[in-house]
């Protein structure tokens, strides 16, 4: 190669280069607020971190970065504004997902943090106005039972009737948040294998073969014990974020992220996502809400939250 071919090829990559780094820079120091708002819509209409890094056009960083920074601004949100919720019927459950590994896994895994494993995300869902009242991330025991329905109880306006699954932590906590200002019951249901034994069961859930209506506590109406909105509402849940879905590698790295993403896809879901069958925002119907929040009022959230701090240096690894 010629001393001008030289020249110019290193001249040529230089240019490349820098126009990368410009480019690089303005996204990461510049990020515009519709890009915001697509990275975020993307978030919870159920695209995986890495798919909307390659849609968008950024780095990864930047969309962990803007997740964990509207996560914070949206849990704050919810634990300020929900509160004193007229609500009648609350339905409460848990969905299961799990975090680095699974439990079955976690002890094989290589560098598992200490909260790899399962996960459950506990909520309470106004059967009414379809809004979720509370919502609570950690173990399956009586200990986190008990502070997801300490946590419900500061949140409504009046006496409820509830109604859980036959999960026995309920029982304690329940009576431990509500007393007797409380008309609780369980719907206990009865699961058998399914009919079909072949290869395909591995993937298919179990049958219900009945289910039974225990009252617990006050004296709750037989026709209205019933866990069907919160359990549809799981469905939502596994559809609107990458990380429920099953038998995919997009599942949560950390423990902090899972929450931040579930804490901006409750906000969505209660002020920003108009409920077919409403055709107002669950929030609305609830009536803590008088309008129609749209993604775009999570950015002077996440600017009134963020804390101005020195920036970091860029880690091409990020865990999601």
């Amino acid at each position: 190669m010629s001393i001008v071919h030289l020249t110019q090829y290193v001249k040529l990559n230089f240019m490349l280069d820098l126009k990368l780094l410009v480019s690089y820079t303005s996204i990461m120091n510049k990020l515009t607020d519709t890009r915001r708002i697509q990275i975020l819509s993307m978030l919870v209409e159920g695209s995986s971190m890495r798919s909307i890094s390659r849609v968008v056009g950024v780095s990864i960083n930047t969309v962990t970065k803007l997740l964990v920074d509207a996560g914070k601004a949206c849990e704050e949100f919810h634990d300020k504004n929900v509160r004193n919720v007229n609500a009648s019927r609350v339905q409460c459950d848990e969905i299961w997902s799990f975090c680095y590994a699974k439990a079955k896994n976690v002890g094989s895994a290589k560098n598992a943090p200490s909260d790899a494993g399962d996960v459950w995300t506990w909520t309470a869902l106004d059967r009414d106005s379809k809004m979720i009242v509370s919502w609570l991330v950690g173990g399956r025991d009586a200990g986190y039972a008990t502070e997801f329905m300490n946590d419900l109880k500061e949140r409504l306006a009046h006496r409820v009737q509830l109604t859980t699954d036959g999960h026995r932590a309920y029982l304690d906590a329940v009576w431990d948040a509500f007393g007797t200002d409380v008309d609780y019951a369980q719907l206990v249901k009865m699961y058998g294998e399914a009919p079909n034994q072949g290869p395909e069961r591995k993937y298919s859930p179990s049958v219900c073969n009945g289910a039974s209506k225990r009252p617990v506590q006050g004296n709750p109406d037989n026709a209205h014990v019933s866990t069907s909105h919160v359990e549809r509402h799981n469905l939502t849940m596994r559809m609107s974020m990458r990380r429920f879905t099953r038998l995919t590698n997009a599942f949560s790295k950390k423990l902090e992220n899972h929450c931040h993403a579930l804490a901006l896809y409750f906000f969505y879901y209660n002020f920003v996502r108009i409920h077919k069958t409403l055709k107002v925002t669950p929030a609305m119907q609830a009536g803590i809400a008088n309008r129609l929040y749209e993604l775009s009022n999570i950015l002077p959230l996440i600017d009134e939250t963020k804390a101005p701090g020195k920036r970091g240096t860029y880690n091409k690894r990020n865990s999601n």
